[in-house]
């Protein structure tokens, strides 16, 4: 078995863990500066909406041996806006012009004519009304409003209110993050990137609902032991699933990653971006955000209710007299020898098994004697 299949089954079975959620005030602390940053970006910079959202035309020229920053200087000079330059890979070059009109667009089409010496005719030009760019940006925020309401309630339902807004919360952390590193590296807002987000946003809810129903699971009959706090817990549904969230993330990211870098980086397939970039980004926040935000939030939202305070204290009270009695482990082992095994939490770090916890072991009825 792989080092790493190797070190999911361990988390799995929860003789090793990291504690996520006991170190939970870090990536809190983690989250809301990146956010900051994000938000700061987004109001500093802002986003650079593409010609779909501000109205404007594209250019579409046969092949030319004029290079792409000459042709934004060429098309920034005929149209007295800035201009965004595609090389096509007819040899032709795809030119952006945002915020002009029809009259407009037929005398830069001529000017650009003169300036790549190509012949007018030739060059392709498509309007996009500014109108038609608000409808697109108002139905996706119509989508985005209704995908948040359902998923609330859909999570409360399933699961409980906690969870459903810790998702909530989730989201709106990866949603803020993807659209801030947009406005600081300032690529271009398209319908593509619309679609990107919103398909990351199916993704880190997935990730979030595979930690929150091995937590379910987990937590079926705490209240009836006390040998783990619902934190403790929280913690062993991140490690059990760690693995399995690293896993998904990686091979989800490594096709994202061949388009931004390579595709939209080397090979100059600029048009990928738009969608790749949202994709990236959205993917990594998403698996972070299921780890490091949605179920530590869970368990501060969980430990505030009266049943789990109280569970805590038992825990903790247990574990000062098995402390007490000593030996280390002997004794607190004996002291949960009757309570229920449903919760089983991973330990931070290796375990060190006592001897009593392997009496029994081999006997049919598993009974100590």
């Amino acid at each position: 078995m792989s080092k790493l299949g190797n070190l999911g089954a361990r988390l799995h079975r929860g003789e090793v863990g990291y504690d996520f959620v006991g170190n939970r005030k870090i990536w809190y602390g983690v989250s809301i500066l990146i956010t900051i940053t994000a938000i700061v970006g987004l109001a500093v910079r802002g986003l650079n909406m593409g010609i779909e959202f501000q109205g404007g035309a594209v250019f579409t020229t046969p092949k030319t041996s004029v290079s792409v920053a000459q042709a934004e200087t060429y098309a920034h000079d005929a149209s007295g806006h800035p201009a965004v330059v595609q090389k096509l890979g007819t040899g032709g070059l795809r030119i952006q012009v945002a915020g002009i009109d029809t009259g407009k667009s037929d005398q830069i089409k001529d000017t650009l004519a003169k300036d790549l010496s190509v012949p007018s005719e030739q060059i392709n030009a498509d309007l996009v009304g500014p109108s038609w760019g608000e409808q697109i940006a108002g139905k996706a925020w119509e989508g985005l409003a209704i995908f948040m309401v359902l998923v609330v309630i859909y999570l409360a339902i399933a699961f409980e209110w906690r969870m459903a807004l810790a998702a909530f919360v989730a989201l709106i952390h990866d949603i803020t993050i993807t659209t801030g590193i947009y406005a600081l590296v300032g690529f271009e807002v398209t319908s593509g990137t619309v679609i990107g987000l919103l398909t990351i946003l199916g993704y880190s809810l997935y990730d979030t609902v595979v930690v929150f129903d091995s937590l379910k699971e987990q937590t079926k009959d705490i209240t009836k032991q006390t040998r783990w706090t619902f934190s403790d817990v929280a913690n062993s549904s991140i490690n059990s699933t760690l693995v399995r969230s690293i896993n998904t993330t990686v091979v989800a990211l490594l096709p994202v990653a061949g388009l931004l870098f390579i595709g939209g980086g080397f090979l100059g397939a600029g048009t990928l971006n738009d969608i790749s970039l949202s994709l990236f980004v959205g993917l990594a926040a998403g698996a972070y955000s299921s780890i490091f935000i949605a179920t530590p939030l869970v368990a501060d939202l969980k430990e505030r209710e009266p049943q789990m305070k109280a569970l805590k204290r038992r825990v903790l009270a247990k574990r000062a007299q098995a402390a007490e009695a000593g030996p280390v482990g002997e004794a607190e082992d004996d002291s949960f020898a009757e309570e229920p095994q449903d919760a089983a939490p991973a330990v931070v770090g290796q375990r060190s098994q006592p001897a009593s916890r392997n009496r029994g072991r081999g006997r049919p009825s598993g009974k100590r004697r």
